[in-house]
């Protein structure tokens, strides 16, 4: 961790996503012991159009001017979970402004900024919420997406890490937070590679066979340099075809934690990810990570 990091940064809504948001994030500060900081964001009035932070003191929860209750519960939270998990410097950011644009610029240094799936507007919660769907394009920083069934436990015992492979710059930035986490877990790692997404069955002269064996060599040859650099973590190479979000999802029920490139086709053929990294966040039960290339 840089001098001017953040470390890990959570928006809280108080919304019940936004409770295991607050939950996830002070384990993942314990375990990287970063510090945690809280940020809520007061939405701009209609008539106003510019950002105007009113508070930004580490754990001055007493000085909000809103919020108090929301920035209070999630105070609480990171503090009992700081008691089971280990020490976490807590800081608080509140803010007025536009709630994207200012947790953006609140990614910029960060590790990982963590966001609750669904906030507490009806339409936020009909599909991934407008907050977290901003952060998937637009954060500075890898996003973490935590949905409210992930709330209270722990990762569940030995269970692997999942990292999404294509060979994409993103992807190769997935990989490297993967096997931090598997090897902070230690847990197995999951690299999963869809090697087809069915469009190539249309292409004649198509050997399936061929194909799939070209997918797991080249899958080796991305992980080679990874095993060299973390001896400690167990890998298991998945390849698999099928749909790509269907095929990670039906991997991930087996999994602790999924990560994911945020966009793009990779180095071989596969997965194309963007709207596969946001149908991941959306749909699955487990905490994902979702990796930017910058």
């Amino acid at each position: 961790m840089g001098a001017e990091s953040r470390g890990v940064v959570v928006g809280v809504d108080g919304s019940p996503s936004s409770d295991a948001a607050v939950e996830w994030a002070a384990r993942e500060a314990a375990s990287r012991r970063v510090p945690l900081t809280l940020a809520y964001v007061q939405p701009l009035p209609l008539e106003m159009a510019w950002p105007v932070p009113l508070v930004a003191a580490e754990s001055s929860v007493q000085q909000t001017r809103f919020g108090d209750e929301i920035v209070r519960r999630a105070h609480a939270i990171a503090v009992d979970l700081a008691g089971e998990c280990g020490p976490v410097k807590l800081e608080c950011e509140v803010s007025l402004g536009p709630i994207v644009p200012t947790l953006v610029d609140l990614s910029k240094g960060a590790d990982v900024i963590v966001v609750g799936c669904r906030g507490e507007g009806p339409v936020d919660r009909l599909l991934l919420g407008s907050v977290s769907s901003g952060l998937l394009h637009h954060a500075r920083c890898p996003v973490a997406v935590i949905h409210d069934e992930a709330a209270a436990a722990p990762p569940r015992g030995d269970a692997p890490v999942l990292v999404c492979i294509d060979g994409s710059p993103a992807s190769e930035t997935a990989t490297a937070i993967a096997f931090e986490e598997a090897s902070r877990r230690a847990v197995r790692l999951h690299a999963l590679h869809v090697w087809s997404d069915w469009s190539h069955f249309e292409l004649p002269g198509y050997e399936v066979s061929t194909a799939a064996m070209q997918a797991q060599l080249a899958l080796a040859e991305r992980l080679a340099g990874w095993q060299e650099r973390y001896p400690d973590v167990i890998i298991d190479r998945i390849v698999a075809c099928g749909h790509p979000a269907e095929v990670i999802l039906s991997q991930a029920d087996s999994a602790q934690l999924v990560v994911i490139g945020s966009h793009g086709r990779g180095g071989f053929a596969g997965m194309l990810l963007g709207s596969v990294s946001t149908a991941v966040a959306e749909s699955a039960t487990i905490p994902v990570i979702v990796a930017r290339h910058s």
